[in-house]
């Protein structure tokens, strides 16, 4: 490899963001959220220390929103008590927090059927071209503004528990 062609490859490399999006993302310096409570019905999302909600959004879910996610490619959102146990800072959704789906009992309801239970599932953006697709369009993530899962992804550490309801 030439001088020109390292410096070319060299400066690629240096311009790549460390994140998807322009912003810095400001740190959060409010209470430690010890919990996060999805109302699916209610289509909101909040964020809880102790009892006390610090902050609520609305959310978009997966495409087919009734009842729990059984099944791979059902298009639901499940439904239960999970943890966060992972973020994606490049996620294709601008940001991301994995949910530890499917628990035990999803794993055992798919099996007794034959099925897989599925999972990649998600808290996250839209990253701007799913503006405009509706309230419900994701494949069983629940979705929120790029901004709102920018506060999320600060607020909420690994290993927060997840509760999701009707």
């Amino acid at each position: 490899m030439d001088r020109r062609d390292f410096l070319i490859s060299a400066g690629a490399f240096v311009c790549l963001p460390a994140t998807v999006h322009a912003r810095e993302l400001k740190p959060y310096k409010g209470p430690l959220i010890t919990r996060v409570v999805i109302h699916k019905e209610r289509r909101r999302l909040y964020l809880l220390s102790g009892e006390k909600v610090v902050k609520k959004f609305r959310i978009g879910l997966g495409g087919n929103p009734l009842g729990p996610k059984r099944f791979e490619g059902d298009g639901k959102t499940p439904e239960g008590s999970y943890m966060i146990n992972r973020r994606n800072p490049r996620s294709a959704y601008h940001l991301s927090l994995g949910i530890s789906y499917p628990n035990e009992q999803d794993v055992a309801y798919a099996e007794a059927f034959g099925r897989r239970p599925g999972g990649d599932i998600f808290i996250h953006g839209r990253a701007g071209e799913n503006r405009g697709k509706g309230r419900d369009w994701t494949a069983g993530c629940i979705a929120v503004k790029d901004r709102h899962i920018e506060k999320i992804y600060m607020m909420v550490r690994d290993g927060t528990q997840v509760d999701i309801f009707p």
